[in-house]
């Protein structure tokens, strides 16, 4: 399953027509402990650039943009109970939605992993 990475620092796991979105482990580190997850609503169009969800954490505020255009279909109802997930398990069981992809073109112009990894050394 291919993973790509945007410079808000979100990721994306594509499988066929579906992709899973969160926030990577430096944003986590960023943000501090996350205290609250606002996520979109099942059937919303997110736009790719577009604010998808919000995660506020003891320092502050923050917008997850969507890293593709796209109709929501499942969102990790898991961070309503447990925010924290975002910060122990970033990349992983703290995903935040899942979205059928729209346009799968889009996905150019997202960062591989070693194309993230040299993006975030330069900050």
């Amino acid at each position: 399953m291919p993973r790509y990475f945007t410079d808000e620092h979100e990721w994306i796991d594509v499988e066929g027509e579906t992709a899973t979105v969160g926030i990577t482990d430096y944003a986590q580190e960023q943000l501090g402990d996350i205290v609250f997850v606002e996520l979109p609503d099942v059937g919303a169009m997110v736009d790719k650039g577009g604010e998808a969800a919000v995660v506020e954490s003891v320092k502050a505020a923050s917008d997850v943009y969507a890293p593709i255009t796209g109709e929501v279909t499942e969102t990790n109802s898991s961070l309503e109970d447990e925010p924290a997930l975002v910060n122990t398990s970033p990349e992983e069981e703290g995903w935040f939605f899942r979205l059928t992809i729209s346009d799968t073109g889009e996905l150019e112009g997202l960062m591989d992993d070693k194309g993230y990894k040299t993006f975030v050394d330069s900050l």
